[in-house]
């Protein structure tokens, strides 16, 4: 599922800034992208960690920038620049300091144009890669909120099966208005791996089998997301089952353009989001990549602290396809 993506970003050249850089995950995945051609890697760090950690675990970073964030030579215009941006929010010395700290460094690189994209997190917390990117980068104009996903992978005799569900990491109760943030969003990110969204919002009912506020809220979100000018079709509430099997959406969703043929999930709550992908990871047999961040003005990607080498490479490639 990534040649396409390394095909289009071996052109490109992107570069993107590793907050973590003497993590031996972190620098198998650097020198993987690096010399593949695939990425433009920078790592945060002391030159003096980085290579140290480098040999020690046989990674060789030769070619590849590092930047210390307490000796970089445009801290000043970086300080200035996020006083701007925390407009009275933190003053100058506030600003110096979290800037000595990787995440928002490397955030404010992002920022200042002097990297595409971002991905951290392999040693701390989802909340410290999306706070200085929600005070930084900001999310896009028309979106209030940021979202994310997974995307779900499994190759069964020959045939690939991709789907995408969301929000399964940030918001715990979404309401009406932020499923439909989520729902939109998702399904842009889901062509970005060459699937043809089709969107349903989840519920423990299937249109009006159930009753309920947490089916109101879906219900309500659906019929909002049906009088957009979309370019797929979504319907909800629709229970799993329904969404995902035609003969099941035969009988309980009839004539429904999405019913049957699912391939992005919105869940209406944090719980059910996260339980389902892992659910499908552990007993489905999915690889899932994520949680991908959603609405922001650039890509900011957080790792799972348990993650391995492979799958830092891989959302490394991710992150930058999204651009």
């Amino acid at each position: 599922m990534f040649e396409s993506m390394i095909a289009a970003l071996k052109d490109q050249k992107r570069k993107i800034v590793f907050t973590e850089g003497t993590d031996p995950r972190i620098l198998e995945a650097a020198s993987r992208l690096y010399k593949e051609g695939i990425l433009t890697p920078i790592l945060l760090g002391t030159e003096k960690e980085i290579d140290e950690a480098a040999k020690k675990y046989g990674w060789p970073v030769e070619g590849i920038e590092t930047i210390d964030p307490l000796h970089y030579n445009e801290i000043d215009e970086m300080t200035s620049k996020m006083v701007e941006l925390r407009k009275g929010k933190m003053d100058e010395a506030a600003c110096r300091a979290a800037l000595l700290k990787s995440n928002y460094f490397g955030t404010m690189l992002v920022k200042m144009g002097k990297a595409d994209c971002l991905l951290g997190g392999a040693t701390y917390s989802t909340a410290d890669t999306v706070r200085p990117a929600l005070q930084l980068i900001k999310t896009k104009p028309q979106n209030k909120i940021v979202s994310s996903c997974f995307i779900l992978y499994r190759q069964t005799e020959g045939k690939n099966e991709m789907y995408a569900m969301g929000d399964c990491a940030i918001n715990l109760n979404p309401t009406e208005d932020e499923l439909v943030e989520i729902a939109v969003e998702t399904a842009r990110t889901a062509k970005t791996f060459s699937i043809d969204p089709k969107v349903a919002l989840l519920s423990y009912s299937t249109l009006g089998s159930g009753k309920g506020e947490s089916v109101d809220k879906v219900n309500h979100a659906a019929t909002k997301l049906k009088s957009l000018n979309l370019d797929f079709p979504v319907d909800g509430e629709l229970q799993f089952d329904a969404a995902i099997s035609p003969a099941v959406a035969e009988t309980k969703a009839s004539g429904s353009p999405v019913a049957g043929n699912a391939n992005v999930f919105i869940f209406p709550d944090i719980n059910a989001g996260n339980i389902g992908y892992k659910i499908a990871q552990r007993l489905g047999g999915f690889e899932a990549f994520g949680p991908i961040l959603q609405g922001l003005n650039a890509p900011i990607n957080d790792l799972s602290r348990g993650c391995n080498a492979d799958e830092v490479y891989k959302m490394s490639i991710i992150t930058a396809a999204l651009i």
